[in-house]
């Protein structure tokens, strides 16, 4: 065992807090014993360093090593993905933490740190992750600054260097951000989870909605071109069921798809043209969110055969995107036999008392239209229920003990039974999945959409007009649609429990509001400039700066781009050089020159200290202040000079 060698005070506050910070977007990201073992190692150092302790043992630290690596490997069944690979970083860290037995240790934690930083990006670029990453980066700078000063003074002298030296680089930064081509990255790091982190999954069932309800967490940012829509029309369609095996609805695959069901009949599109732009916070699902019907130019947006928008790839992080909506699609096609098989599809033996009475009521409304009504008529007259906290059904009749026992539920019970209703009439039916309204944003014609705002309904095909939109919510909780989740729940019950601390809850509280809304402006202008700066808004600024993007012209200007920011900071570096070689008298007497010029009295070339300070005292402009001042600076000019030069 070795003995540690005591860290300065500066060096060991910076390492602390730099990778306490470094952990913070992480904590809910990996599992919670790689965050504590973290922690845990950190307090360790302080107690080694504060009581001078020994470290622990090459064989000891070899064991915690295998234990660590192995718990990963039981944690993921491999090490090959993101959350594996930076549990091990994390975990690596830790580990180096309490070998840390000399100056060239704590360089390698510093190194380290850096790269811990960079990680919390992999999985969030929003704002407040980013502010804890410049935090956390600049301090590991401070760290540095320390360790290579040697002294022992109060941190905040090296941290306003180090933040000197950030502020130094970030013009270098803003023109290789601007400049710098977007090129995709040469390989892929898989995501263990293979789970939604927000919202919505490709299964519905009873009770899968409602818990959404209890969360304030955003889903994304929407801003409009011209006037937002009014909540009773903004259904943004996210995923369509049409898959149904008598107790859970689910999305059909585009892998098990006819081949002649894989490609969109462009419908007559009408209505009221809307533009906007969608900031879509990451999902790890490959749908996106839009009103309907959504188009999109934005590269790599594509549109499926339910009109739906989506990628090809797992949202793994905030993705902007541009979208033109109009609320009618119609279609005079058919459907195809096997699109209306799907849609039709039911167990045969379910749900008995509401085969029965689903035959009774088609007997007096011979259209599907007449049908849904009366359906509808239905949920209203009856004594049912909008709630977030339904009595649970494990009945394998969940529709007959939903119409006709509890008659109480969320979203989804209402769309999943008025979805096998019309199967049961022989209607195709289909559930959709998304969220509804979203708390508009005057400040910059926003609209944000947060989990409580899930929701379900669903669609009828009707020959000739095509997909119709049926909300049976809006004819139990009408309040649900025009005002929002909370109007419609009864005591306001469940909600927002999931988010005690979210500030949605105190926006009643005049300042709170003033704030929470200035910060959804800033947050959404971050992920809409910043993160979603890709390449085709930067060829298109780029064309707007220099018309014809050519080789020849962007080189021109990235080189000039780069000469422009690089020389007048190397002269700024070379004059503060110049100036540090002054001594603190010298500087003084340098400043109080310059203060007497702007009085109109000027020093002459070779002009002494002593002769200035006459010729300043029979000036009536110079004020008595001023003089004294350069009396004194005269005085520790030369003590400077004789205390450098003893003999």
């Amino acid at each position: 065992m070795t003995a540690f060698s005591v860290l300065s005070t500066p060096v060991l506050i910076g390492l602390v807090s730099s990778l306490l910070l470094a952990l913070l977007p992480l904590y809910s990201e990996l599992p919670g014993w790689v965050v504590f073992a973290a922690v845990l190692a950190i307090l360790e150092l302080v107690r080694l360093q504060r009581r001078t302790q020994v470290r622990p043992g090459r064989a000891l630290r070899v064991a915690l090593t295998l234990a660590a690596v192995t718990m990963v490997w039981f944690q993921y069944r491999s090490f090959i993905g993101l959350e594996p690979m930076v549990a091990l970083l994390v975990l690596g860290v830790s580990l180096k933490l309490l070998e840390c037995a000399g100056e060239r240790d704590v360089y390698q934690v510093v190194f380290l740190g850096l790269f811990l930083v960079a990680t919390g990006f992999l999985f969030s670029q929003s704002l407040p992750i980013s502010l804890v990453g410049v935090l956390a980066l600049a301090i590991l700078l401070t760290t540095l600054v320390s360790l290579n000063r040697r002294s022992n003074q109060w941190l905040w002298q090296d941290f306003r260097l180090a933040v000197l030296m950030l502020l130094l680089a970030a013009p270098l930064m803003l023109v290789m951000f601007v400049f710098f081509p977007r090129i995709a990255p040469l390989w892929s790091v898989p995501n263990m989870s293979g789970q939604a982190i927000t919202g919505m999954s490709d299964t519905l069932a009873p009770g899968s909605v409602a818990k959404l309800g209890r969360s304030a967490e955003v889903v994304f940012r929407a801003r409009f071109d011209g006037d937002i829509p009014p909540a009773a029309q903004r259904y943004w369609r996210g995923v369509v069921l049409s898959d149904f095996d008598g107790e859970q609805w689910q999305s059909v695959p585009w892998r098990q798809l006819p081949e002649e069901e894989r490609r969109l009949q462009a419908p007559s599109y009408s209505g009221e043209l809307l533009n906007y732009r969608v900031v879509q916070e990451p999902t790890r699902q490959r749908w996106l969110f839009a009103l309907p019907y959504a188009q999109s130019d934005t590269a790599g947006v594509f549109e499926t055969v339910d009109y739906r928008l989506a990628v090809a790839e797992p949202l793994e992080s905030q993705f902007a995107y541009d979208v033109r909506s109009q609320a009618v699609a119609d279609s005079a096609e058919p459907l195809s036999t096997w699109r209306h098989k799907l849609e039709t599809h039911l167990p045969a033996t379910a749900n008995p008392r509401t085969r029965q009475w689903v035959s009774t009521v088609q007997n007096q409304y011979a259209t599907p239209e007449t049908l849904a009504e009366a359906i509808l008529k239905y949920f209203r007259e009856q004594a049912f229920y909008y709630t977030l906290q339904p009595q649970p059904l494990n009945d394998s009749d969940f529709v007959d003990a939903f119409l006709f026992d509890s008659r109480r539920g969320f979203c989804e019970h209402y769309a999943y039974a008025f979805a096998v209703v019309m199967r049961m009439a022989g209607i195709p039916a289909r559930v959709v999945a998304g969220y509804q309204g979203g708390e508009v944003n005057p400040l910059n014609n926003s609209v944000v959409v947060r989990q409580f705002d899930a929701h379900a309904w669903t669609e009828i095909w009707i020959a000739g007009r095509g997909w119709l939109r049926i909300d049976p919510t809006a004819a139990v909780a009408p309040e649900r649609i025009e005002l929002g989740l909370e109007a419609a729940l009864p005591n306001a019950e469940s909600f927002l429990v999931d988010s005690p601390l979210s500030v949605y809850r105190f926006r009643h509280l005049a300042l709170v509001n003033w704030l929470r809304l200035r910060y959804d402006v800033m947050a959404y202008q971050w992920q809409s400039f910043i993160v979603g700066f890709d390449n085709d808004r930067q060829i298109n600024l780029l064309e707007r700066w220099l018309g014809k993007v050519s080789t020849d012209r962007y080189a021109t200007v990235f080189l000039l781009s780069w000469a422009l920011v690089l020389v007048p900071l190397g002269l700024i570096l070379a004059r503060s050089r110049q100036i540090s070689r002054l001594s603190f008298a010298e500087r003084s007497f340098k400043n109080l020159c310059r203060k007497l010029r702007a009085r109109g009295l000027n020093r002459m070339p070779g002009e002494t200290p002593r002769a200035l300070l006459v010729r300043a005292e029979n000036d009536p402009r110079i004020p008595v202040s001023l003089r004294q001042a350069l009396t004194e600076a005269e005085l520790q000019l030369y003590a400077s000079r004789t205390d450098a030069n003893p003999h």
